[in-house]
């Protein structure tokens, strides 16, 4: 039982939570915000969740968490109202630094020289995902990480980032979610793995409008997961129901939970019913449209601060009037928060208004404009809530005014609008990938060795030596994926590796891809280095969702405050039928900006980009050539240690008349073209893009068009796929275009996926006899005597 002062202590954080929330609500209606979410209504449960929460534990919850952050000493009344106006000043707001709505929490785990902060020194939390259960896989990662770190005894003296694996992963979703695949998928791969994590579900009994009898099978999570509940018999999760207005039941529910977990590693989902929402789901709308008089009315008398402040009465803990002070010091603690975050937001803004104003000012003394200039300057000067947006229209708009009027005030305005975009790129558009000393793009390059003793080996036979080597000599480095183990993956890059390392280190998982990169995710944010499989290409659709909303933005949205240095092997391209041919690049680069996409065109230069990767701290997906495993290699005699430059095109071949820009498996298909050409007098220059993010970092490609003056990209997307972003690539980036005498060229797959068989692949998929036919074509339009038509 909690003493006096920390009941009065839980009651005042319980008020200040709630106030804050009412306020938030008001400054969204009042103009000074777009949108409010927040976490009225679930304070009770929160707090009683906080009291367990330890230094090295990891949160991976949801929108409505504001009183467990502020709980935990992660989170001020201040920060939260900074987050509403979307400050942009990382020490105002570290959990985003103003790139997420409010209600979105993270902890900053990396410094900004890139080097992590001791996590079993501070409370953690994962950056919070909007969309629906996204936090759910993940959490797997975390509660996974603490299990490696007590049964790898190799990795006791990581004792930055665990305790012998005593951490706990806590998640929060609300009962509406559970009924996402997410929340499934992991919970049954948490009861099979036996890893300390605690689920909560807090359930106010909607979805936005909807009612649980439409969300959840028997109305309720814990009833319809009950054949989950572990036995005598049977390892499986614990399940715990309390209701979420009982403040003792509620911190003897989390102790209980908190002790199964840490102890016994064993997960618990911990069923928090009864709870309401007192302003609705959110700024958006009523709640008063959708729920009955006689559920609100219940609403309002269960709701958990009232019930808290009548059993804190009941219990003669405080009187009254005692309770009535704490809540006239929350409403101006809330008030005065609110008015610091808003005037320290408005300060730093008030410069950029003040010398845009002085500078249109100027320009208007002795412009023909000068009323139209001085008005603009007013609409800065006097607006009410006026935003960085304004400065930026107003300044390119009094530009417009002096095109044609020569002056030193002009200048100076065009030279402080580029500063200020330069600005504005730190504060909204860096940090997509990591800008640190470990950036992948930093990585020196390293050459493949070879003696006389190197052997021609299988391609899956350079992959095996590879993760040989990775695993002997990294103990963070661990891999997991469907069939990874015991077989040694269908194609037999990690045969005998298992054996070897042991199972806690390569390890088979069910047929689960969006919970196996969420468990590639959590334990890269806790300091290991994973290598998670998804089985083939066209599987990663599975967790498309998961990398693009969660793994992608992660640098982003916490501005290089996280990074979970995860890598994700698949294989693909080409091989028999409609779901084992795949190459949808397209959707996947256009998808997972943020992530760098590996597209090797063998096992040698595959095994040097996972060296790359593990020496940075980027995610990375590497495609491998799926139908590449049997053909013969050299294996390099350095072969755990060379590393191959991301963002460097290789050229494969030298040729005077067209570039021809491909990748992966298509490597060998055009080069077997290539030199059918050169029997009919045309030389194609090869180039092997070799990654596709990034692409070609120092414009190499746009050398070879200068030389040859045409260009064909070929892959096999479909048509508008990584064709077209490779050709915006070379012509807009790059500026090829000014240097290209013909229409440049693409060759793709067909709109359909491929056709079963070899005949299938053929007349789906490029060939070389596609590729000789459209080359030939461009020499024909060029110079049709010397290049006569064949058809």
């Amino acid at each position: 039982m909690p003493t006096k002062k920390e009941i009065l202590e839980d009651y005042r954080l319980a008020m200040e939570s709630r106030e804050i929330s009412y306020i938030g609500r008001k400054e969204v209606f009042m103009g000074k915000a777009k949108f409010g979410i927040f976490g009225d209504g679930k304070e009770l449960a929160q707090i009683a969740l906080a009291k367990v929460f330890r230094n090295g534990d990891f949160r991976s919850g949801y929108y409505r968490d504001q009183t467990f952050m502020m709980a935990i000493g992660q989170l001020t009344s201040q920060q939260f109202f900074a987050q509403l106006y979307a400050h942009t000043d990382v020490d105002a707001e570290p959990a985003s630094a103003g790139r997420m709505m409010n209600g979105h929490f993270g902890t900053r785990i990396i410094r900004e020289d890139g080097e992590w902060n001791d996590l079993t020194k501070m409370k953690n939390s994962a950056s919070d995902v909007s969309c629906t259960a996204a936090q759910v896989p993940r959490l797997l990662g975390f509660a996974y990480a603490s299990k490696l770190y007590r049964e790898n005894p190799a990795l006791h003296t990581a004792t930055k980032f665990s305790v012998k694996g005593n951490e706990v992963a806590y998640g929060t979703i609300g009962n509406a979610s559970t009924a996402e695949g997410h929340f499934f998928e992991t919970m049954n791969a948490a009861g099979v793995l036996q890893v300390p994590l605690v689920m909560a579900v807090w359930d106010d009994e909607y979805g936005i409008s909807v009612p649980n009898k439409y969300q959840t099978t028997k109305s309720s999570i814990s009833k319809a997961m009950a054949g989950f509940q572990r036995d005598a018999e049977n390892k499986g999760i614990e399940i715990l129901t309390v209701n979420g207005w009982d403040y003792v039941s509620l911190v003897e529910t989390f102790e209980k939970a908190e002790k199964i977990a840490r102890e016994d590693h064993v997960p618990v989902l911990v069923h928090v019913l009864e709870m309401t929402q007192p302003q609705g789901h959110s700024t958006s709308g009523s709640h008063e449209r959708y729920k009955s008089k006689e559920r609100l009315d219940w609403e309002n008398q269960y709701d958990c601060n009232k019930q808290f402040r009548q059993w804190i009465l009941d219990q003669n803990i405080a009187t009254d009037q005692e309770l009535d002070v704490i809540e006239d010091e929350c409403r101006e603690l809330a008030k005065n928060a609110r008015n610091a975050a808003w005037n320290e937001y408005r300060d730093s803004l008030q410069k950029d208004i003040d010398t845009a104003v002085s500078v249109i000012d100027s320009m208007a003394d002795r412009s023909r404009s000068r009323n139209k200039l001085l008005s603009i300057a007013k609409s800065l000067r006097e607006g009410l809530n006026i935003n960085k947006l304004d400065v930026t229209r107003a300044s390119k708009k009094a530009l417009r005014l002096v095109r044609e009027e020569p002056s030193k005030s002009r200048d100076m305005l065009i030279f402080w609008l580029k500063e200020l975009e330069q600005k504005r790129h730190d504060e909204y558009s860096s940090v997509l990938y990591s800008e640190t000393k470990y950036s992948a793009l930093k990585v020196p390059t390293v050459a493949p060795e070879y003696s006389e003793q190197s052997k021609m080996v299988d391609g899956r036979e350079v992959m095996q030596a590879c993760f040989d080597a990775a695993l002997e000599n990294d103990p963070r480095v661990f891999a997991i994926g469907e069939d990874v183990g015991k077989i040694g993956d269908v194609n037999q890059g990690f045969a005998g590796l298992q054996e070897k390392h042991g199972e806690i280190r390569v390890t088979d998982t069910g047929i689960r891809e969006t919970s196996i990169i969420g468990q590639g995710i959590g334990a890269a944010l806790r300091g290991l280095r994973p290598i998670v499989e998804i089985q083939y290409l066209d599987y990663l659709l599975y967790t498309i969702q998961t990398l693009s909303d969660d793994l992608a933005s992660l640098s982003y949205r916490t501005k290089g405050g996280q990074r979970a240095p995860l890598i994700i092997r698949t294989r693909g391209h080409r091989l028999e039928g409609i779901w084992h041919s795949g190459s949808p690049m397209g959707m996947i680069i256009n998808a997972i900006r943020g992530v760098y996409v590996l597209v090797p065109r063998n096992m040698t230069q595959a095994a040097g980009m996972y060296n790359t990767m593990l020496k940075s701290d980027d995610a990375a997906l590497i495609v491998e050539s799926l139908n590449g495993y049997r053909l013969k290699e050299r294996l390099p005699d350095n072969v755990g240690e060379y590393c191959v430059s991301i963002g460097q095109p290789d050229v494969l071949r030298e040729g005077r008349d067209i570039t021809v820009v491909t990748y992966g498996s298509m490597c060998r298909i055009v080069m077997e073209a290539a030199s059918q050409l050169a029997e009919y007098g045309v030389e194609l220059e090869v180039i092997d893009a070799q990654t596709l993010l990034p692409f070609d970092v120092n414009h190499s490609i746009v050398e070879s068009v200068k030389k040859t003056n045409r260009l064909i990209v070929a892959d096999e997307d479909v048509p508008g796929g990584a064709s077209a972003y490779i050709l915006q690539q070379v012509l807009e980036e790059q500026k090829a275009y000014q240097y290209i005498d013909n229409l440049p060229l693409t060759i793709t797959a067909k709109d359909h996926r491929p056709a079963y068989g070899s005949d299938g692949d053929y007349f789906s998929k490029p060939n070389a006899e596609s590729i000789f036919d459209k080359a030939y074509s461009v020499m024909n339009e060029f110079d049709p005597v010397n290049y006569p038509s064949i058809y």
